[in-house]
């Protein structure tokens, strides 16, 4: 399975933005997708995932009620939809899909500007 993101770029602050991730090739047994992001200078950190069967989903607790993350099965793509950026959500985001073993696609970077 490879993945691809994008839709990322530059925001002003209270902004939104939608970044997505498709992922092609061998698919099969893919059970959750989702998102970290890394800062400059710091450690990569989760931001959110959602299991492709149930839909469930979860987020890290300063994204809550910000961030959704949503599931096109057809597509096999997740997308992230950021609400009222900030500052401090600048950064690389990185979506993974976990399949018994984790699989990264680049990053895509979100710059919000103060």
């Amino acid at each position: 399975v490879q993945l691809q993101a994008s839709g990322g770029g530059l925001v002003q602050d209270g902004g939104s933005l939608r970044i997505s991730c498709a992922a092609s090739g061998d698919t099969v047994g893919s059970d959750v997708m989702g998102w970290f992001r890394q800062a400059p200078r710091k450690e990569r950190e989760f931001v959110a995932a959602i299991k492709l069967r149930s839909g469930t989903t979860r987020y890290e607790d300063s994204v809550k009620g910000r961030f959704t993350i949503t599931r096109d099965l057809a597509k096999s793509t997740v997308f992230l939809q950021m609400n009222s950026l900030r500052p401090e959500d600048t950064a690389v985001y990185y979506c993974y899909v976990h399949r018994g073993y984790d699989v990264w696609g680049q990053g895509t970077l979100v710059t919000v500007s103060s």
